[in-house]
């Protein structure tokens, strides 16, 4: 590979305000935005339409509320081909075909199945509505799975059902079924592990990092990389301060500091299972990768320390979309 060749850069967790908030087209005080992304070469980033936990019963509908979310990305992308900005992706070939024509990528996804109620059957909508990932949780458990931070104002106790409850599995199972990925940030470890075990296709932590580096609960240890690459899946290291570094802040922890984990996750699970995500206008950014626009300082950095070529092009989106082929594959003919 060509080293001045442009670079499919995916940044694979982003959290979005819509159908709130200031217009994605620019100039925003978001991170994230057609302008950034322009100025920082990001080709395209899954934007997840986040769901926060709350008790059964209480507060907004979460299913119709990821519906909603889902609906404002759809008609952002399709305002945006006026544009000349965005364009909605929801297969590998899409994402490819937007880098080619210079049209930023948006990948819907959904953080949190706090989303699905207690209805698996749910995800063939979200996935209609073109979500290509499903985070099985967020902070706090829910009917899915186990968090890997409990929150004691929902009343959670250190576990609520050993990992996977069976309407949990019986999701992954809709998920894969639906052809789309099974994604493992924010499950607690054994969870993660039964999830792994469960998907009949790679699953994935989009925004993520290494506890052999950072110790906290949101990172994954070495059993726990070790069964990820083992099933052919992919931890996407992410920009988040508290997870690259103890105590971390903005300020404090820079792209030195994710290159850090992700020389630590490839020299352990190998440059297959790796890649890269920011978590940005969720919590992530970092000195050096503060928004979008900053993104070329990340690869800079890699390159600094001797990835290059196909080694980069793996990490920065070739990964993913390896996945998202292998989900699709997987998918009923009835749901593609």
């Amino acid at each position: 590979m060509d080293p001045a060749a442009p670079l499919l850069t995916i940044d694979t967790h982003i959290d979005i305000p819509w159908p709130e908030g200031p217009s994605p087209f620019g100039p925003s005080a978001r991170r994230v935005d057609l302008l950034k992304m322009k100025a920082g070469g990001l080709a395209a980033g899954c934007f997840a339409a986040f769901i926060p936990q709350t008790r059964a019963g209480q507060g907004e509908d979460p299913f119709a509320r990821a519906l909603a979310m889902l609906d404002a990305i759809r008609a952002m992308a399709t305002a945006a081909v006026a544009q000349g900005g965005f364009r909605l992706a929801t297969t590998a070939e899409a994402v490819e075909a937007a880098w080619a024509e210079g049209a930023p990528a948006v990948i819907p996804c959904v953080e949190n199945g706090h989303a699905l109620g207690a209805d698996a059957g749910r995800v063939r909508a979200l996935a209609a509505r073109g979500a290509r990932y499903l985070t099985l949780t967020h902070n706090g458990h829910n009917a899915l799975a186990d968090s890997a931070i409990p929150r004691a104002d929902l009343g959670d106790g250190r576990e609520a059902h050993g990992g996977l409850s069976a309407l949990g599995r019986e999701a992954i199972a809709a998920l894969n079924r639906a052809g789309m990925l099974v994604d493992v940030s924010h499950a607690s470890k054994p969870a993660m592990m039964q999830a792994v075990a469960v998907s009949r296709t790679p699953v994935i932590a989009t925004h993520s990092c290494v506890r052999a580096r950072c110790e906290h609960p949101r990172n994954l240890d070495d059993e726990q990389l070790a069964a990820l690459a083992g099933a052919g899946g992919v931890i996407q290291i992410t920009a988040m301060p508290a997870f690259l570094r103890a105590k971390g802040r903005e300020e404090t922890v820079s792209v030195a500091d994710l290159a850090d984990h992700v020389e630590a996750a490839v020299g352990s699970i190998g440059i297959a299972h790796v890649g890269i995500s920011s978590d940005f206008d969720g919590g992530g950014g970092i000195t050096g990768w503060a928004n979008a626009g900053e993104t070329g300082n990340v690869t800079a950095e890699l390159r600094r320390r001797g990835f290059e070529g196909a080694a980069l092009a793996a990490l920065w989106g070739g990964n993913f979309l390896r996945l998202l082929r292998a989900a699709e594959a997987e998918a009923e003919p009835s749901t593609r």
